[in-house]
């Protein structure tokens, strides 16, 4: 197999990323969590909420992707890379989770995705760069944050939005095991103020993605 170019690879994150932005991705390999729940109504009031919570969280897993992705793009080792692309992997199975419930409920995702991705794809290369213990300290992170995210939101939802429900229950089960490899892998315990500022991004985020 041909070994690709550094030239290759940036053009191969180019168009992942542009891929990321604006396509659905592929049928998830996994069932869709929400199939096995009949849809219910849902008020306009409750409805315009559920349909700003899942943006959110497409926006989130949008992000991921990009995270990911620079990471694995600078890594120090070929199965830190490996590892970070099979994450990535995975996390285009949320987005397309995310992406077909948007489409149920007659919404759209976030305009801002690509600035998410190509920020968060920043913050991964340089992660990446500093090494890979870091690298995995940003993913342990990342991950505790978001299953924290994905709590608060289950507890906004709709009582009876069980489809909604079960894929936000379904990533948050994926997304607690990702920080437990990274620890279990070495992550270093990043600064504090490195984790308030991780903090204050994703509040910007998802104030941002909820109405935009």
């Amino acid at each position: 197999m041909r070994r690709l170019s550094l030239t290759d690879r940036l053009l191969d994150e180019l168009q992942h990323g542009l891929g990321t932005c604006h396509l659905r991705p592929p049928a998830a390999a996994r069932a869709y969590p929400a199939e096995t729940f009949d849809a219910t109504e849902l008020s306009d009031r409750e409805q315009a909420r559920v349909a700003g919570l899942m943006r959110v969280n497409n926006a989130g897993e949008v992000a991921a992707q990009g995270l990911y992705r620079g990471q694995a793009l600078t890594a120090d080792k070929q199965a830190h890379c490996a590892a970070m692309t099979a994450a990535a992997e995975e996390e285009n199975e949320h987005l397309n989770w995310c992406q077909r419930r948007l489409s149920e409920l007659g919404e759209r995702r976030s305009l801002l995705d690509g600035f998410w991705y190509w920020g968060a794809f920043s913050i991964g290369a340089l992660a990446g760069a500093a090494g890979d213990k870091w690298s995995l300290g940003f993913v342990k992170e990342t991950e505790q944050q978001v299953c924290a995210h994905l709590d608060r939101h289950m507890e906004r939802l709709p009582e009876q939005d069980r489809r909604s429900r079960a894929i936000l229950s379904a990533m948050r089960a994926d997304e607690s095991r990702h920080a437990t490899n990274a620890a279990e892998a070495g992550a270093a315990e990043l600064p504090q103020p490195v984790k308030m500022a991780m903090a204050l991004v994703s509040k910007i985020m998802t104030f941002s993605a909820y109405r935009i």
